[in-house]
């Protein structure tokens, strides 16, 4: 269970693992005057990172260990599994077994799987030639490919990828082979006997739930999943024959030693029939949009990643958005756009005024300042006005007729820009003018971050403003609109409280507590039809299936479903909650999460939380007051005191009430509050940096009660049991008899591997991660977060060399120990990701077998085909430039061992094979600065 106190950001997304080493080169200031003689093809790249970077400087020439990656903002997204793609891609080519254009793919994929095909499989095709085979009919056009099952014999040539490298690459010496990927040695389950085969009304039921969660489903969730849905328990033989459901899912194994650790992902299964009309009527609706291409605009594309810049217009309605999107194919076009328009007419010949102009028809628009031409369509035609609405910019005006002229068909090429968009989770609340009213005050006319949640005709977004030190989640904001002030909990100073419920206790003297309130009142009575509504219920429509940052649903405390926020996601499974009712913060899997029954949803919507943040007064709350003993010493005092009283000294600008608390009814006497007895103790006159230290319980005159339950045995998380013959170890020591990863499996020299460069300081030194598991990869974190995050142990004692387990920012991540500080602080290395860190050793914890079957993932490196030297600053730049954080082709040159598996270390050929013309070799690349500097100096 995680204490520290939510912030409302999530993670941001990215589909390449996260977190490199921040760079500081020199500022322009004080760089030799050489740096000015550039070779010419480089200096806008070195320009370009160093006014990206102008507060970074004296970059060492090695990793940097103090360096702290910046906070992430936005949730995690799913990898890209290549294994999952062809599965997919196998269904779409039997229900077209004559073949299909490649150009009609991502519609065929996005009707089967409500999600876009990724990127990296359109461009991986080509390599798949066990899958399918591509041929090229009139043209070299990708448009105009075809694709057809694959054939007995591999007919088509390997080209390159650009999200995901191919599985070759020419080499310097040989040409290119293509190299076929080799199926996962995976036991699959035996087929069951025929009377097990599944009953149709168990496969509906199973199917049901399974596409519920498009990102996939793990198969051992099944059984709980379905008896919390359908009452009713899951035939144990199904697990044991997961090949049963192979009609209805996809099966991926992520971990091959353990088939049952597998993921299920839905197949939509769509009438023939419907699908051979519907392929028809596609073809003629291609057919007549031909005819008609050069009298129409085109549609406005939904830009790739995931998190655009939109400049935000108006709302009528949360379920129509308008908006415009920011950068280089949208706003900066439509400028360009514009002033070209503004020349056009400023010729006398061009000016034809529309003379008759009808509703629905485009025409150019004299805006008021008189140089301005505007695109718009008209809307209504009145006497001596017409309603125009300018496509571009989202809004209507009433404008003289004198001000239409005809629009030329060039100006028809750009799509029209401003478009709509839906807000997730406001969708039963659309029109209610509170919503509105706030969405006007915190999102109109300003330029925000879009998170594309359904990429529809009117895609599903969460807009954030991240404008201000604190990110705001707009779509959350609006909700809270709806709440009633009247039923929040009171807070007035000097008054005194009975019977409160002190519900949680951060490790930095933070509480949360439940005052007595008719908002408390109405909120009890809420859940308790809540319970009974889920009970009476037998559907699947509860699961929360579309999770995002500032969603409000459901999720079980104590037994009962409580009201609970979204607070950040790690990919598409495993997601932060904060019970907004008790202040308690906890990881979770999606499957444990329900929507709010709509019959009680205005209700429990209209509720503020009702749970108290507080903190005792007179007792700071900087950094290192609190000791770890004085905050289990508080736990135990009063989490379980069903008789606590509180008198409110004051309440600052953030509503954060300072607070005497009491286990008594003597609120008068403040030298009786548990603030004076904790002042008083030893556990806090300490030492500033004894919080950071890793020592045994002090000594104190209080009296710690006999129960010493944590806030997380609350949530009825039981801790894992000791592995036999470890009972006497201590909590918090280090793990004696941990069993190593298997070392990682390189290639034999010469041959090639996929791989994804997550740190690069210089040709001598960066760091790779095989591409081809990293899915596994993000399968782990995901469960050390739902581990970690549930248990509540007391800080490890740390040794050099040791290997454990280390939070960093939001994320678990597996560490070595590089060194131990006196002020507390640790310093690690991250095995799979090849970062160093500084941490508090304090978010430190034993690393469990469990979390070491995976190898290793970071892979030491340099590059060959270069000569051994000291690698100036420019050269670091261009060669970071290049390769970091980008998924390329490593050609194994030579391998050196080590003793230990983090200390091996590789020489590679980088591969940079996502241009479509030719592959680019980074020694070439370096060679040829080198020698451009040289003859620069």
């Amino acid at each position: 269970m995680k204490d520290c106190q939510p912030d409302g950001r999530g993670g941001r997304p990215h589909s390449t693992p996260p977190h490199t080493p921040s760079r500081k080169p020199l500022i322009p200031s004080e760089r030799s005057d050489k740096r000015m003689t550039l070779p010419s093809r480089f200096q806008k790249e070195v320009h370009a990172h160093l006014s990206r970077n102008p507060q970074q400087s004296n970059a060492p020439s090695n990793l940097i260990e103090s360096a702290t990656p910046a906070k992430s903002k936005l949730p995690h997204s799913a990898p890209y599994s290549p294994k999952l793609e062809q599965s997919r891609l196998k269904e779409v080519l039997n229900k077209h077994c004559n073949g299909l254009w490649v150009s009609k793919l991502p519609q065929l994929y996005r009707e089967l799987y409500k999600k876009d095909l990724p990127i990296e499989a359109l461009k991986d095709l080509e390599n798949w030639t066990h899958i399918c085979t591509i041929e090229k009919p009139c043209s070299s056009k990708p448009q105009e490919l075809l694709l057809y099952p694959a054939k007995g014999i591999s007919q088509s040539p390997t080209t390159a990828s650009a999200a995901t490298p191919p599985t070759q690459v020419t080499s310097p010496t040989h040409q290119k082979k293509p190299q076929t990927q080799k199926p996962s040695p995976i036991s699959q389950p035996r087929s069951p006997a025929t009377s097990e085969a599944l009953p149709p009304d168990l496969k509906q039921r199973l199917g049901e739930l399974i596409l519920k969660y498009s990102s996939g489903l793990w198969a051992h969730a099944l059984p709980k999943l379905y008896q919390d849905t359908y009452k009713s328990k899951l035939p144990e033989f199904v697990l044991d024959n997961l090949t049963l459901l192979s009609d209805i899912c996809t099966i991926d194994y992520p971990v091959p030693d353990n088939p049952k650790r597998a993921i299920l992902y839905a197949k939509v299964v769509e009438d023939e029939h419907h699908n051979q009309s519907g392929s028809a009527d596609s073809q003629t609706t291609e057919t007549a949009e031909r005819r008609l291409s050069i009298q129409t605009v085109p549609p406005l594309i939904i830009p790739r990643e995931e998190y655009p810049s939109v400049l935000v217009v108006e709302a009528a309605d949360t379920n129509s958005v308008i908006l415009r999107y920011i950068g280089e194919n949208y706003s900066k076009a439509q400028e360009k756009l514009e002033d070209e328009m503004r020349e056009f007419y400023r010729q006398d010949n061009t000016k034809i005024v529309l003379t008759s102009p009808s509703p629905g028809q485009l025409t150019a628009v004299r805006a008021e300042e008189e140089d301005e031409i505007l695109r718009a369509q008209v809307c209504e035609v009145m006497p001596d006005k017409v309603k125009v609405y300018y496509v571009d910019h989202g809004f209507s005006e009433d404008i003289s007729r004198s001000k239409l002229l005809d629009l030329h068909e060039k100006f028809l090429r750009l799509p029209f820009q401003a478009t709509k968009c839906k807000l997730a989770g406001l969708g039963s609340f659309s029109r209610e003018p509170a919503v509105l009213k706030r969405f006007e005050s915190v999102a109109s006319g300003k330029i925000l971050l879009a998170e594309i949640l359904e990429r529809e005709e009117v895609p599903l977004v969460v807009l954030y403003d991240t404008s201000q030190d604190d990110d705001i989640n707009i779509n959350a904001a609006c909700l809270k609109a709806l709440q009633d002030k009247s039923l929040e909990s009171p807070l007035k100073v000097n008054n005194s409280y009975m019977h409160v419920n002190v519900t949680s206790v951060c490790s930095d003297g933070t509480i949360y507590c439940q005052v007595p309130s008719r908002g408390l009142a109405k909120l009890n009575d809420i859940l308790e039809k809540t319970e009974n509504y889920f009970h009476s219920q037998v559907t699947s429509e509860s699961l929360v299936s579309r999770p995002f940052c500032g969603k409000s649903c459901l999720a079980r405390y104590k037994g009962k479903w409580s009201r609970v926020e979204i607070t950040n996601l790690h990919g598409s499974r495993v997601l932060d909650i904060l019970f907004v009712d008790v202040g308690v913060q906890a990881s979770v899997e999606v499957i444990e999460l329900r929507e709010i029954p709509p019959p009680l949803l205005r209700d429990l919507i209209s509720i503020p939380p009702q749970a108290l943040k507080c903190c005792l007064a007179d007792l700071s709350m900087s950094v290192g007051s609190w000791t770890p003993d004085a905050v289990q010493w508080l736990r135990d005092t009063v989490l379980h005191c069903s008789e606590c009283t509180m008198r409110i000294s004051k309440v600052d600008n953030k509503r954060l009430a300072h607070v005497y608390l009491f286990t008594n009814k003597n609120v008068q006497d403040t030298s009786c509050s548990l603030n004076q007895q904790l002042a008083d103790s030893d556990l806090w006159n300490h030492q500033k940096d004894v919080f950071l230290s890793s020592r045994g319980p002090s000594k104190s005159s209080l009296t710690i009660p006999v129960s010493t339950q944590t806030v997380d045995k609350a949530l009825h998380t039981p801790r894992r049991r000791s592995p036999p013959g470890s009972q006497g170890t201590p909590p918090g020591s280090p793990t004696k008899h941990l069993s190593l990863p298997p070392a990682l499996v390189l290639p034999e020299v010469g041959e090639n591997i996929d791989v994804f460069v997550s740190v690069a300081c210089h040709p001598a030194h960066f760091v790779l991660q095989p591409w081809q598991d990293m899915y596994k990869l993000v399968v782990l974190m995901g469960e050390m977060i739902l581990h970690y995050n549930k248990t509540e142990e007391k800080p490890l004692k740390v040794e050099k060399n040791q290997i454990c387990a280390a939070k960093v920012d939001n994320n678990w991540y597996r560490v070595l120990v590089k060194g131990v500080l006196n002020n507390g602080m640790v310093s690690v290395y991250q095995l799979d990701y090849g970062k160093h860190e500084l941490v508090r050793c304090t978010r430190l914890r034993p690393l469990i077998q469990e979390f070491c079957q995976l190898p290793f993932q970071a892979i030491t490196a340099q590059l060959a085909g270069v000569k051994s030297r000291h690698w100036s600053e420019e050269a670091s730049i261009v060669f970071r430039n290049h390769v970091e954080k980008k998924p390329l082709v490593a050609q194994l040159e030579s391998q050196q061992g080590a003793s230990q598996l983090w200390d091996r270390k590789v020489v590679v050929y980088l591969v940079d094979t996502s241009q479509e013309e030719r592959d680019m070799w980074l020694h070439d690349i370096m060679a040829e600065f080198t020698d451009e500097w040289t003859n620069a100096a």
